[in-house]
């Protein structure tokens, strides 16, 4: 049976495309200024291209993912379609499923995220285009296999969900106590990463060691979701920081280790467990 073409797809790749490359393009450190926010703080304005409006901490950081972008994601994204549309096996939806994730966990975290600008309907409209292409794929997959849940399966799982709970935490416990907003609230009403982690990741990390234990064939699609968000969230660490650097902003030691490189470990981690469960699957298949 020939495939239905998936619109969502291209709109996918276009917009992803329009983003990444204004962002790209928004490369210029010599513009920034300084302003007192609503808290009375003195904030760094990155004054350039598309993020012009945004702080000089966090510009750096949407580049450094425009980067992943452009040069991981979207390829990803295309081949992972490629493979879908030539075959007929469970393993390349499942792969467009998961990497439909990666691209929606960043969608939502610009169109959140973002200080307003001229590219608010492109991340709107690359919200919706992620949210309903893997909702659709996920109701046309008919999964009916578990995967073997390995004591170093669990252990990611437990791991991951705690490290994306415990590395945000502290920041706002300690806002909370002094009575104020996060330190680096900047020009921001919330910070979007803190949602999605302490919000979804975590809670679905647990929720799939369970829907596993049970043997439920959905903690398997679950699984290749969070497998996948966690080898992009690695990856995507390094352009960012390198772009912080490049910046000139001074990252504490601390701060790397608790944030980066954990999630690079996680991001290496998540890799070894998503070439592991392909192998099982291609093997029942």
């Amino acid at each position: 049976m020939p495939k239905r073409k998936d619109y969502f797809a291209g709109m996918v790749i276009i917009l992803s495309l329009i983003a990444s490359i204004a962002g790209i393009l928004s490369i210029n450190f010599s513009n920034s200024y300084e302003f007192i926010n609503l808290y009375g703080d003195k904030v760094a304005i990155y004054g350039s291209g598309i993020y012009q409006f945004d702080s000089y901490f966090k510009a750096p950081i949407f580049i450094g993912t425009d980067i992943a972008t452009l040069f991981v994601t979207l390829p990803t994204f295309i081949y992972s379609y490629i493979k879908y549309r030539n075959g007929n096996d469970k393993l390349s939806k499942l792969s467009l499923i998961s990497i439909y994730a990666v691209v929606l966990y960043g969608a939502a975290s610009i169109s959140f995220g973002v200080t307003y600008n001229s590219l608010f309907l492109v991340y709107v409209l690359l919200f919706v285009a992620s949210l309903f292409g893997m909702f659709i794929h996920i109701r046309e997959l008919e999964w009916d296999k578990e995967i073997t849940l390995t004591g170093g399966l669990r252990a990611f799982l437990i791991i991951s969900g705690l490290s994306t709970f415990i590395a945000w935490i502290p920041d706002i416990v300690q806002s909370l106590l002094a009575g104020r907003s996060l330190s680096l609230i900047e020009v921001y009403t919330t910070e979007i990463t803190y949602v999605l982690d302490i919000g979804i990741i975590s809670p679905l990390c647990f929720m799939t060691l369970y829907l596993l234990s049970k043997k439920d064939s959905l903690g398997t699609v679950l699984l290749m979701i969070i497998l996948k968000i966690g080898i992009f969230v690695g990856i995507v660490m390094i352009p960012q920081v390198i772009m912080q650097y490049a910046s000139g902003i001074d990252l504490p030691i601390p701060v790397l280790i608790t944030k980066s490189i954990i999630f690079l470990l996680l991001g290496g981690f998540a890799f070894y467990f998503n070439e592991r469960v392909k192998k099982e699957i291609v093997k029942e298949s």
